[in-house]
C-alpha cells in the first residue's frame, strides 16, 4: 500500500523550520578551525611562557653574579692600579720648580699677620733678587742636608780641596787609630740609633757612597742629565740616608780636626770658638752625643751646625730666612766670612728647620 505523501503546504513549512542545509554546514566549519587555531596558540603561548620564565630563572642570578664580579673586579683593579703606582711612582724627596708667588698664596693663606709677613717676604724674593721659582724639600729632619747636597749635585760642584789631598773613604779608621778616637763607635746613625763595633764599617759604606755619587756628578758635563740623575738618586730613602749620614760624619771629622789643632794653640776659626765655648759641645763627643746624633732623628740642624757644614763643604750656603723678613737675618750666610773662592748655594727657610731649594 503506497505511503501517504503530506500536502504541500506542510512540506513547505517544514522546510521552513529546517532552514537552509548548506550554510550551517559552512558555519561548522569555521567555528572548528577557530577552535583549532586558538587552542594551538594557547599551546604556543604556553610554552614561550613557560620558557621565559625558565630564562628568567636563570637570568636573574647570572646578573647578580656578573654584577658582584664587575664589583670585585673594579675592587681587584683599583688596588693594583694604586699598588703599581706605588711601586713605580718616584717618590722624589725634592719636588719639581713651582711658581714661588703661587707656592707662596698656597702655603700662606688667610690674613694673620704671619701669612702677611711670609707673603711679604716672597715678593721681596721675586722682585729683588729675582727668585722666580722654589722647589719643595720634604719635610724631614735631614731638610737640611737634603737641600744642601741636591744643589752641590744638581750644579756639578768639586771637591772641596781637603777631600781631594785625603781617601775620606778611610777617616772613619784614621779617627780610631791615628787619633785614639774609640767613642765614635757611640756614634749613631739618625733614627737607626745603631751603635757598636761594626759603626766603622757602615760609615765606611756612608762615605765610599758620598764619594762615589759626588765624583759621577762632578764628571756629568750636561745639565739637564745631572737633574734627571738627581731626580732618580733623590727618589731612593736608603740611598738619601746613607748620603746624609755621610755628611754628618764629615761634619764631626772637621770639628775633630780643629779641636786637635786648638790644642796645640793654633788659630781656629771664629765659628769653632763658639762651639767649643757651649758646654754641650765642649769637645767632639759631647758634639757628637748632644747634637750629631740626633740630627736626622729627633732634629735638624742648627744655625751653628750650618756653618759647620759650609766650612766642612767649603760652600757659601746663603739663606733666605722668611720669618726675619725686615731685619738684618732676613739674609745669611754660612759661614758668613767664607773666601771668595768657594761656591755658593742658596737656601729658603721658613724657621730655620724645614729649607727649600730657590730657582733664579
Amino acid at each position: 500500500m503506497a505511503a501517504r505523501r503530506s500536502p504541500p503546504r506542510a512540506r513547505a513549512r517544514a522546510r521552513e523550520r529546517e532552514g537552509p542545509r548548506g550554510p550551517a554546514a559552512g558555519s561548522d566549519q569555521v567555528y572548528s578551525w577557530m577552535l583549532v587555531t586558538s587552542q594551538a596558540l594557547g599551546t604556543v603561548w604556553r610554552i614561550a611562557k613557560g620558557s621565559v620564565m625558565l630564562a628568567a630563572s636563570f637570568l636573574v642570578p647570572a646578573l647578580c653574579y656578573f654584577r658582584r664580579m664587575h664589583y670585585d673586579l673594579g675592587h681587584w683593579l683599583k688596588w693594583w692600579i694604586g699598588y703599581l703606582q706605588r711601586k713605580f711612582k718616584r717618590n722624589l724627596s725634592v719636588e719639581a720648580e713651582v711658581d714661588l708667588l703661587s707656592f707662596c698664596v698656597r702655603e700662606w693663606k688667610g690674613e694673620t699677620p704671619r701669612a702677611k709677613m711670609m707673603r711679604k717676604a716672597c715678593e721681596e724674593l721675586f722682585w729683588r733678587h729675582h727668585i722666580k721659582c722654589v722647589r719643595q724639600v720634604k719635610r724631614d729632619n735631614y731638610a737640611a742636608l737634603r737641600s744642601v747636597l741636591f744643589q752641590i749635585f744638581s750644579q756639578g760642584l768639586s771637591f772641596p780641596s781637603w777631600m781631594k789631598e785625603k781617601d775620606i773613604v778611610k777617616l772613619p779608621e784614621k779617627l780610631l787609630f791615628s787619633q785614639g778616637c774609640n767613642w765614635i763607635q757611640q756614634y749613631s746613625f739618625g733614627p737607626e740609633k745603631y751603635t757598636g763595633s761594626n759603626v766603622f764599617g757602615k760609615l765606611r759604606k756612608c762615605v765610599d757612597l758620598l764619594k762615589t755619587q759626588w765624583t759621577e756628578f762632578n764628571g756629568i758635563k750636561d745639565y739637564h742629565k745631572r737633574g734627571s740623575m738627581c731626580n732618580i738618586l733623590f727618589s731612593d730613602p736608603l740611598l738619601e740616608y746613607k748620603l746624609y749620614e755621610a755628611l754628618k760624619f764629615i761634619m764631626l771629622y772637621q770639628v775633630t780636626e780643629v779641636y786637635e789643632q786648638m790644642k796645640t794653640n793654633k788659630v781656629i776659626p771664629n765659628l769653632f770658638q763658639l762651639l767649643f765655648s757651649r758646654e754641650t759641645s765642649s769637645d767632639p763627643l759631647s758634639f757628637m752625643i748632644n747634637h750629631l746624633n740626633s740630627v736626622g732623628d729627633t732634629c735638624g740642624l742648627e744655625q751653628i751646625d750650618m756653618f759647620i757644614l759650609g766650612h766642612s763643604l767649603e760652600i757659601k750656603i746663603k739663606v733666605f730666612r722668611l720669618f726675619k723678613f725686615n731685619s738684618r737675618d732676613f739674609e745669611v750666610c754660612y759661614p758668613d766670612l767664607a773666601p771668595r773662592e768657594w761656591p755658593e748655594i742658596s737656601l729658603l727657610t721658613e724657621n730655620d728647620r724645614h729649607y727649600h731649594i730657590p730657582v733664579f
